[in-house]
């Protein structure tokens, strides 16, 4: 383990599905996102190269950020599984969300964002996001973590 790998091993933060839509669905579990402008707002997240979901996401005006419920169903089948090889949304309850975007039904929070910039950062694509349409209900609803997912192997080919 590198220096950095100690480092980094002593975080834990929120994990998260983003959807896009352009127009077939895709979806997958996302551990690299945060806020990183208040005003105005502004949320970044950096898909994988790998990812299924990167090529549709190339594609999509907008994207949709869900929060986790704590049990590990929707982590792993947006995780563990591909959209190379099986349809996500087929397992999980879901709607066509504003922007056309999919929103997971048993996201406790979620927002779509506009994508305003996309930015080549290695592995990763990111992916800097408006948000426009929002659902926080407000409480201290727990979410699943970094730490919680730790054990998921990554259903995209490597």
């Amino acid at each position: 383990m590198t220096g950095f790998d100690a480092f980094t091993g002593m975080l834990d933060y929120p994990v998260y599905v983003v959807t896009a839509a352009a127009p077939e669905p895709a979806g997958c579990l996302v551990g690299f996102a945060g806020q990183c402008s208040i005003d105005p707002a502004r949320f970044t997240v950096w898909l994988s190269k790998a990812n299924h979901t990167h090529a549709v996401a190339l594609r999509a005006p907008a994207l949709g950020v869900h929060l986790l419920p704590p049990d590990h169903r929707l982590a792993e089948l947006f995780g563990g599984r591909t959209g190379d090889e099986c349809d996500k949304f087929a397992a999980t309850a879901w709607r066509r969300g504003p922007e056309g975007v999919p929103v997971l039904a048993a996201a406790p929070a979620w927002f779509v964002g506009g994508v305003l910039d996309r930015v080549d950062w290695g592995d990763h694509t990111g992916f800097l996001l408006e948000p426009r349409h929002v659902h926080a209900p407000g409480s201290a609803t727990p979410v699943l973590s970094f730490r919680d997912v730790a054990d998921i192997d990554a259903g995209h080919p490597a």
